[in-house]
């Protein structure tokens, strides 16, 4: 692995632990075992490598969504893969946790990834439900936009329940709601 991607792992696995403010840039360095010439030699500072660090767990939130968004199956089932995929759930979202560093959000260029991500898994899940409707598998006055809102604060919501209880158990009954939900709008249709 070559410095810079040494560099922006370390910084994502750090963000993810500690947030912004606790990552510094010398924790960043001895985690990658890389000197503080060769950060700055690939990023202007901290907030560019973590910038490219948000933006690469950004991206890969959203390839493992998709990957169960475009699996084959009905609406419910292809959102209740993505739902009960396995995750580190004591360790809370990646992407969910940055909302709570205020650092973060306070800057437009950091969160603005964050902001993109949260919109297009809304927006995705909306256009499965929509899919869904429209194939006769959930009701007609299922809506598709606040449905999807729905499931992402449930999901995150269950995030903070594991965190707080610190076990997965209100993560698990959290999402097994929200799918009882899904499914009482699937089992009405004829």
């Amino acid at each position: 692995m070559s410095t810079s991607e040494r560099l922006i792992e370390s910084t994502r696995e750090l963000l993810w632990e500690r947030g912004y403010v606790g990552t510094s840039p010398k924790a960043i360095q001895q985690r990658a075992d890389a000197g503080q010439g060769s950060m700055y030699h690939h990023f202007s500072g901290k907030s560019d490598l973590a910038l490219a660090a948000i933006n690469r767990t950004a991206e890969e939130m959203r390839s493992k969504a998709e990957a169960q968004f475009m699996a084959p199956g009905t609406a419910v089932q292809r959102i209740t893969a993505y739902l009960r995929r396995e995750r580190d759930v004591l360790k809370g979202c990646p992407v969910g946790r940055l909302t709570q560093d205020p650092d973060v959000m306070a800057d437009p260029m950091l969160r603005q990834p964050v902001e993109e991500t949260f919109t297009w898994l809304r927006t995705r899940l909306a256009d499965i439900l929509a899919e869904g409707r429209t194939r006769g598998e959930l009701t007609t006055t299922l809506d598709p936009t606040t449905t999807a809102c729905t499931i992402v604060a449930v999901l995150q919501g269950g995030y903070v329940l594991a965190r707080a209880a610190g076990s997965t158990a209100p993560f698990e009954q959290a999402i097994a709601g929200v799918l009882g939900l899904l499914a009482a709008q699937a089992a009405s249709v004829e």
